[in-house]
């Protein structure tokens, strides 16, 4: 694993809200991962998210249209919880030493892992942000993502908009069908730019969780698989949505409460 990361790779991340790292797990490393997202997903038999009687391709409340949103990738979220191999790799205080540096945090915890897959002719993936999906409200949050498979123009890689991050505020306005829906929030990134992250299968990207990014459609016959994980800075605490927390964890919650379960967000690194 290339984990380790130069002043230089902080400072583009901190300016451009993104980062990528070429071959960042070797061939074996690789393989690895395959076989153990693999097996997870096969053993989950459809159930997205542990906890949450929800499916694969369900209208979950969140898109108003579920036959487009199911077109546009599959989501098995907090694989780690189900699957001892997948367990082993998002724990990984490597890569928890990794955000950390990046977020500029004292410890970091998992806020959840997703693996996310287009299927062959898949809708694309219009641009948002990711924090204010969850449960907790930080600026400095972020996300790994790994291509499992390479990650190209006609595949549907992801695109970044660079130092978008700076000025994006907490404000969801999801993720629609029209690609465009989150400029009309922020209008000054509309002609802005973007960057896309072609990369090869083992190849990662980290990018904070208010970088407007997207992806586009899948336009071949094969799969994009990719292995995310979202990170959350220790001493986050809940904003009063659910997300991927357990019905009754989150009904134990007040607003303002630590986000500091172990077995629901695993402190992975400690300063």
């Amino acid at each position: 694993m290339k984990n380790k990361l130069t002043e230089s790779d902080v400072l583009s991340y901190q300016q451009n809200g993104f980062l990528i790292i070429e071959d960042f797990l070797s061939d074996s490393e690789l393989a690895d991962w395959r076989v153990a997202v693999t097996e997870a997903i096969a053993a989950r038999n459809g159930i997205k998210i542990p906890g949450q009687n929800i499916l694969v391709g369900m209208d979950d409340g969140i898109n108003e249209d579920a036959e487009y949103f199911s077109k546009v990738f599959d989501q098995l979220i907090n694989l780690w919880q189900t699957n001892e191999k997948v367990k082993k790799i998002m724990l990984d205080e490597r890569l928890g030493a990794m955000a950390a540096t990046l977020a500029g945090a004292d410890e970091i915890r998992i806020w959840h892992d997703q693996a996310l897959f287009k299927k062959p002719w898949a809708n694309p993936t219009s641009w948002h942000l990711d924090t204010p999906f969850w449960s907790f409200s930080e600026r400095n949050a972020l996300s790994i993502w790994v291509a499992l498979d390479d990650a190209t123009a006609e595949n549907g890689c992801l695109y970044f908009i660079p130092g978008s991050h700076k000025e994006t505020t907490f404000e969801n306005k999801g993720i629609g069908k029209n690609m465009d829906g989150v400029f009309s929030i922020y209008p000054q990134f509309a002609h802005q730019k973007p960057v896309a992250s072609k990369i090869k299968a083992g190849s990662c990207s980290f990018h904070n969780g208010l970088t407007i990014h997207g992806a586009g459609a899948n336009m071949t016959n094969g799969y994009r698989r990719a292995m995310t994980c979202a990170y959350m800075p220790g001493g986050s605490r809940f904003n009063g949505q659910q997300n991927v927390l357990p019905e009754a964890y989150f009904q134990s919650l007040k607003v303002g409460d630590l986000l500091n379960n172990d077995e629901q967000n695993p402190l992975i690194y400690k300063r």
